[in-house]
């Protein structure tokens, strides 16, 4: 067995854990034949995924979320291996979501935008979000809400679906009180601060019982 065939094997094993298992086969291939190595990462909450372009003698870089749901990582990960290929057709020339881009992400994700691969409302909504794609799939709220429903953490919640004054975690650790709608997002109060910020609807938090406080 050669090389790359040895590298294949090992990329399917590893992908099995994270992807839908009929994405493996030619997930595993894109590595092999795009040349990337795939690092999965600890949640991040600025970022589902990224990529690095080439650098001092390294290879391309795509690093994805480990605790994303197996629809939501192939579909970042397709994203990210669209400004792979991107940059190999236009370096660094256009612009990071432009056209260029766009068009690449809307063919690599055609062998898999059929009900085989996603449920059905996954895939009517994945087929409306690819019409226009946008930097970051969590940009498109009804995609958001359909992939969050096949999450298996269920600690977690949409900000926007807790009631009036309740209080929440956010990040495991700060705790927040809901406050009133201004336009497109909630207004919330840190509790230890008194400090106000603005939170995103679709933001992840915790329901918080404020007999647990000890416990933070």
């Amino acid at each position: 067995m050669d090389l790359r065939a040895v590298q294949y094997q090992k990329n399917s094993e590893i992908l099995k854990k994270y992807l839908p298992e009929q994405s493996v086969t030619l997930i595993a291939q894109w590595i092999v034949e795009f040349d990337f190595k795939l690092k999965i990462k600890k949640e991040r909450s600025t970022r589902l995924g990224d990529y690095t372009s080439p650098r001092a003698g390294a290879n391309h870089t795509i690093t994805i979320n480990h605790n994303l749901n197996k629809f939501a990582f192939l579909i970042t990960l397709v994203h990210e291996v669209a400004h792979l290929v991107t940059y190999n057709q236009h370096k660094n020339s256009v612009n990071p979501h432009g056209r260029e881009w766009k068009q690449n992400f809307q063919q690599l994700i055609q062998p898999f935008l059929n009900t085989d691969m996603f449920p059905l409302e996954v895939f009517s909504a994945l087929r409306k979000y690819m019409q226009n794609p946008a930097a970051s799939s969590c940009s498109d709220v009804n995609l958001l809400r359909t992939l969050k429903l096949h999450d298996d953490n269920s600690d977690t919640v949409f900000l926007e679906y807790l009631p009036l004054n309740a209080m929440f975690l956010y990040n495991g650790s700060r705790v927040f009180q809901k406050g009133e709608r201004i336009r497109k997002r909630f207004k919330c109060k840190e509790i230890t601060t008194g400090m106000t910020y603005l939170f995103n609807p679709l933001v992840e938090v915790e329901f918080f019982e404020p007999s647990n406080a000890r416990s933070v």
